[in-house]
């Protein structure tokens, strides 16, 4: 005997049981009058038991073991409903989705992607880290994000890089002043900063800052100099540099597929455009 057969004669019994009558309980449960008859009849065989007896032409009267199946297939089918319930909330929860950005994608492009993204994927929850490039990319590696943005070219072998937007960097502050503030040697801008003051012959002061909105902080001052993306700009005197100082903001994800709701939203982003 199958499951599902028991469960299918366990709700006709029910019906019947409650309405008293099999062909009521036959338009209930949309099915016909022998049907019924049928499923209670292998319903009893099964329990080696009669669950009915007759009384007229149409009503039935429930016997004493009927009473006691009645009660435990009432709290049977409620236990039932509540476990479809409960699967079929576990199917509607959120996703964790956590995102790792480098310091100016987070800063100035993150929150209007993720705003989107946001509406678009409502069963992610999202959950961002700010680091740098090389950070974000060791965090893919390890499986503690699960998708991430960095501001140059990284590579690995377990990882897949897609291009995204450009970023132009300039020069803000009082160069001859100083000093420079520089970030760390394993963020995307501090490749940048060395190759201009190696090509300038700088030899001024500088001061390693590890975040960025620290240096556009001291900028606003008044105080030192650095290469920054235009989009922090705001509020500070800059000069623009040439080509050569433009890159790229690049998605980053794991070549192994992940949650399909994870991989659709990579998609997203990749087809995504930087509202202005």
């Amino acid at each position: 005997m199958e499951v599902i057969a028991l469960f299918k004669w366990l709700e006709t019994f029910k019906v019947v049981y409650e309405t008293k009558n099999f062909s009521k309980a036959a338009e209930i449960l949309f099915i016909s009058q022998p049907t019924v008859s049928a499923q209670i009849k292998q319903l009893e065989n099964e329990l080696h038991t009669q669950l009915f007896i007759r009384n007229g032409r149409k009503e039935i009267i429930g016997t004493s073991q009927a009473q006691i199946l009645y009660e435990k297939v009432t709290d049977l089918i409620d236990d039932w409903e509540k476990i479809q319930q409960a699967v079929q909330t576990d199917q509607n929860q959120v996703i964790p989705c956590v995102i790792g950005a480098s310091h100016t994608f987070a800063n100035y492009i993150l929150p209007k992607l993720v705003s989107d993204l946001y509406q678009e994927f409502p069963r992610l929850r999202f959950k961002i880290k700010m680091m740098n490039s090389m950070e974000v990319l060791q965090a893919l590696e390890q499986h503690t994000i699960d998708l991430g943005f960095i501001e140059k070219p990284l590579s690995s072998n377990q990882i897949i890089r897609y291009p995204l937007m450009e970023d132009q960097l300039v020069l803000a502050g009082d160069v001859k002043a100083g000093p420079w503030l520089v970030r760390e040697n394993s963020s995307g801008v501090y490749y940048y900063t060395k190759r201009f003051l190696d090509e300038k012959d700088i030899k001024q002061p500088t001061i390693e800052i590890h975040n960025n909105e620290v240096i556009v902080g001291l900028l606003k001052q008044g105080f030192g100099c650095s290469l920054i993306s235009e989009r922090a700009t705001a509020g500070i005197e800059y000069q623009k540099l040439d080509d050569s100082f433009k890159r790229k903001f690049y998605l980053i994800k794991r070549k192994t597929k992940t949650v399909e709701e994870i991989e659709h939203c990579a998609e997203f982003v990749n087809k995504w455009n930087e509202p202005f």
